[in-house]
């Protein structure tokens, strides 16, 4: 039952052989999983920003923003070229529908950010420290977010393709009715993660060092997991299946 269920979606590297494989299979399987492209961020010469904070619908091209207090603010709908914000405070910051493209975000840390139905096209975030931050809706292409913890994340019913997530802590994020395609997870610690209604394709979990799913475990065909990665989820999958263990 077990070797059914890894076939069937949730992939333990290194299973088995499948059709037309040479050796023990670990070869073509890995070559079925489908790598994220990173971002190649490369920015020009930067001025620093001088504006007093943040505007609704403002355009913000080749700035650096350094150490700024933007609590409370609102960039609602917003848009960052070739920008770096680095060191930024944004409590409560209202960042709806803005668009981040080919930028870099160091060390942004706060609470309740808002960032529903934003776009993030070619971004690394760096050493994040956010809690509780709004992405429900919003797109994420050729994203890197690097180091840093990212606690109670609402991904909800967003689209992130070619994302990886390197050596960071996420604390209960919410993948729900999420779709995710090309996203790898390397060096990183997922607790109480939430796939519930999610779609995934080619979404890499070898790279979890502490795997802990919360809900929709059953959302998990198209991803790729570890032969110990099933072992331990194992009692979850079982219950889900309704299978008793005596």
């Amino acid at each position: 039952m077990v070797r059914r269920a890894a076939a069937g979606g949730v992939r333990g590297a290194g299973a088995g052989a499948g059709t037309g494989a040479s050796g023990d299979g670990r070869g073509a399987r890995a070559a079925r999983v489908k790598p994220a492209r990173r971002p190649e961020v490369r920015l020009p010469p930067l001025e620093p920003y001088e504006g007093q904070g943040l505007e609704p619908d403002g355009d913000y091209d080749g700035l650096e923003f350094q150490d700024g207090d933007f609590a409370g603010q609102d960039g609602g709908g917003a848009r960052f070229m070739d920008c770096a914000l680095t060191g930024c405070a944004l409590d409560e910051t209202r960042l709806h529908r803005a668009r981040f493209l080919d930028s870099v975000l160091s060390g942004p840390r706060g609470v309740g950010t808002n960032l529903a139905e934003s776009t993030l096209r070619d971004v690394e975030v760096r050493d994040a420290r956010l809690g509780g931050v709004q992405l429900h809706g919003s797109v994420l292409e050729r994203v890197l977010i690097r180091g840093g913890k990212i606690d109670y994340a609402n991904f909800r019913t967003a689209r992130l393709k070619d994302v990886v997530f390197e050596g960071c802590v996420l604390v209960e994020p919410d993948f729900g009715g999420a779709r995710l395609e090309r996203v790898e997870f390397v060096d990183c610690t997922l607790t109480g993660v939430d796939f519930s209604a999610a779609t995934l394709t080619d979404v890499d979990l070898r790279g979890v060092l502490s795997l802990d799913i919360a809900r929709g475990v059953d959302r998990l065909a198209g991803a790729v997991i570890s032969p110990g990665q099933l072992l331990d989820l194992a009692p979850v999958l079982a219950a889900e299946l309704g299978i008793r263990v005596l």
